[in-house]
């Protein structure tokens, strides 16, 4: 049930891939780009608006996702919709486990830390939004199925979480970037 609900979401998403050249390229470009306008972003809050706590939490919260990511793909194999012989495919990839999709739980990690906090609850629902749909480029490439997205969701959601009850514990740290940062950068 859930499989078939899976392949025929991605299939109602996919099905305007290869119809015309120019939603082609945007989709392929904002589906592989996606992580870099977010690294992007993610400096812009840290130098421009300077909410370097911010910034700092969301960093540690999309290392310990992406290390997550790679845990459930050690005990749970997904194929990608190629090799099930479904979609049309965009852009080549290699046929390693689909679930949870690494480009959107990037994303989607840094967003969902940002909304943990005050200062950046506004900026991080607004990149929520914009990875959500860069996912979403992932399943019109034809790379990821609907629920890579979902599980990536989760798997933001989670880690932003765990990072966000823990930041008393990582205080320390924070402090010690922030030092580096105002021996680098002192205003002369």
């Amino acid at each position: 049930m859930m499989r078939s609900l899976n392949q025929w979401l991605f299939l109602s998403i996919n099905n305007l891939a290869g119809r015309n050249e120019i939603l082609d390229k945007i989709g392929v470009f904002l589906g592989e780009q996606g992580p870099y306008i977010f690294i992007g972003l993610i400096v812009y809050i840290y130098f421009k608006r300077q909410n370097k706590k911010e910034a700092i939490y969301a960093t540690i919260t999309v290392i310990l996702a992406i290390l997550l990511n790679h845990f459930v793909e050690l005990f749970y194999f997904h194929p990608r919709p190629f090799a099930d012989g479904l979609g049309v495919v965009l852009k080549e990839h290699t046929a390693d486990s689909s679930f949870p999709s690494d480009h959107t739980t990037f994303m989607l990690a840094l967003s969902w830390s940002l909304i943990m906090f005050e200062d950046t609850k506004k900026i991080g629902r607004n990149m929520l939004i914009l990875g959500t749909v860069l996912g979403l480029c992932r399943v019109f490439e034809g790379v990821h199925y609907p629920f890579d997205i979902l599980g990536a969701t989760i798997m933001g959601h989670f880690s932003a979480n765990m990072i966000y009850r823990s930041k008393e514990r990582l205080k320390p740290l924070i402090d010690l970037i922030l030092k580096i940062d105002n021996k680098i950068f002192r205003k002369a």
